[in-house]
């Protein structure tokens, strides 16, 4: 009975472990389910943004809210998946600094 309560009390934080871990791991989700990578988003970094919030300025993309120009070949500039804009900053803050920002596909 020992072993049988043993056991069961190593698989049980054996399953715990393995619940925190992945959960832990991954990224958390946009609104329509797409994952905003790890080096963009820790759980609270990422957010999605109107598209009056985003205007195209001849140097890139300038955020309304933090005034920040976030160049066309940037690397944190990203395709969005759900052709909406997504806003990544540290912490989630309006004055944060820019961690990634997830754009829809440019028009011609």
């Amino acid at each position: 009975m020992r072993l049988v309560i043993a056991l069961l009390t190593v698989l049980f934080f054996a399953m715990l472990s393995l619940l925190i871990w992945s959960s832990a791991s991954r990224a958390h989700d946009a609104p329509l389910g797409w994952s905003y990578p790890y080096e963009c988003c820790s759980g609270i970094d990422c957010r999605e943004i109107t598209e009056g919030s985003v205007t195209e300025g001849p140097a890139g993309y300038v955020l309304s809210a933090s005034g920040e120009t976030v160049p066309y070949t940037d690397r944190r500039v990203r395709q969005s998946p759900d052709g909406r804009f997504h806003w990544c900053t540290i912490g989630g803050s309006d004055t944060g600094r820019t961690l990634c920002l997830f754009v829809p596909p440019r028009g011609f």
